[in-house]
């Protein structure tokens, strides 16, 4: 066992008594999918500064979207003392000889926001299934009938058809009504811009450009999507996303993106940061603050915690800028009399 070994046999301590008395003999280990996406740095720092705050020590690898390296950067993060992990899996299943190598050495592991089927394995993420029905919602806003487009996820990350499943909740009954038809829908691999862009070309001119709104599932896809739409002359197509992307945000301040569902980073690399460190300090993952058991839908039973999202659109983009996430220059870069505050 490589777990910290300084909590008394028997004594109740609080997440905060474990941290204070073991976090600065703790070193977090963190894999990454990749860092193509904008948000993983900022979920970066944020795990960096509250590790830091505690006294905790980060190591990290990048495991640039493979699933193999990924496994062998963990068992080289185990290598190096780690006691704690937090893992952003590329592969939801591949991921496995990863948290078994952990589990060998008792070394806790936390699936940073996307689901790692397995029990030993902490969940940590926002409520991916409201995500898909905050951005369908916002979409049928916009285009109560039509033609519809949806822009799926990763074929390998499970969060991808827990959005797919939020999203369908909201348009079933405008489709059972006969006002939205899916014309066509499509995974993401990788959640790669470049593949969703690539995907979009090929709906539009399978459909004659006959499509009136896109749903896709993160602020990438969503600009591959627009930047189809665009080249088409389809500006005015409603296209959900998520994350809060810089990018993201200033096309909803021009008018291209309908939504972008926030998922404040923040937020997340704080609290896996001090679950890692709990974790770690020999706290069963039950005794994480606002922990939930919760099954899986293929029936695995875990622990959990689910952040809430905050969908943004023009009617609420100073929210953003309120929270420090977005300076109102990016924001508005390159907007002339749109929504507030870009007016």
């Amino acid at each position: 066992m490589r777990k910290i070994a300084t909590i008394l046999a028997g004594a109740l301590l609080s997440a905060t008594a474990i941290n204070a008395a073991v976090a600065a003999d703790i070193t977090v280990g963190v894999s990454w999918s990749n860092f193509q996406e904008e948000r993983w740095k900022t979920d970066e720092a944020a795990i960096k500064a509250k590790l830091e705050e505690m006294g905790a020590k980060y190591i990290s690898a990048d495991a640039q979207s493979s699933s193999a390296k990924q496994i062998s950067d963990v068992e080289a993060l185990i290598a190096q003392g780690a006691n704690a992990l937090i893992i952003l899996a590329q592969d939801a299943q591949a991921i496995g000889p990863a948290v078994q190598a952990a589990a060998d050495e008792g070394i806790p592991v936390v699936g940073y926001d996307r689901l790692i089927e397995d029990a030993r394995a902490f969940y940590l993420t926002f409520d991916n299934v409201e995500v898909g029905r905050m951005q369908a919602r916002e979409v049928l806003k916009q285009a109560p009938e039509g033609n519809y487009v949806m822009i799926k996820g990763s074929p390998t990350d499970p969060n991808a058809d827990f959005l797919r499943g939020g999203q369908q909740e909201v348009l079933q009954e405008a489709i059972d009504a006969g006002k939205v038809k899916i014309v066509a829908e499509a995974y993401t691999d990788g959640w790669l811009p470049a593949n969703a862009q690539r995907n979009m070309e090929q709906i539009l001119t399978a459909n004659n450009n006959k499509v009136d709104a896109v749903v896709a599932s993160n602020d990438g896809t969503a600009g591959g999507a627009v930047a189809a739409l665009a080249a088409q002359g389809m500006d005015g197509i409603p296209v959900s996303g998520q994350d809060g992307d810089h990018a993201a945000l200033n096309r909803i301040a021009k008018g291209t993106q309908t939504v972008s569902v926030w998922k404040d980073a923040r937020e997340l690399g704080k609290a896996a940061a001090e679950i890692a460190v709990t974790l770690a300090g020999g706290a069963e993952m039950t005794a994480v603050d606002g922990s939930n058991a919760w099954t899986s839908p293929s029936g695995t039973e875990l622990t959990a915690r689910f952040l809430e999202p905050v969908p943004v659109t023009k009617d609420n983009l100073s929210v953003v800028v309120d929270a420090g996430w977005i300076t109102k220059e990016a924001l508005c870069q390159g907007v002339s009399n749109g929504p507030a505050p870009c007016n």
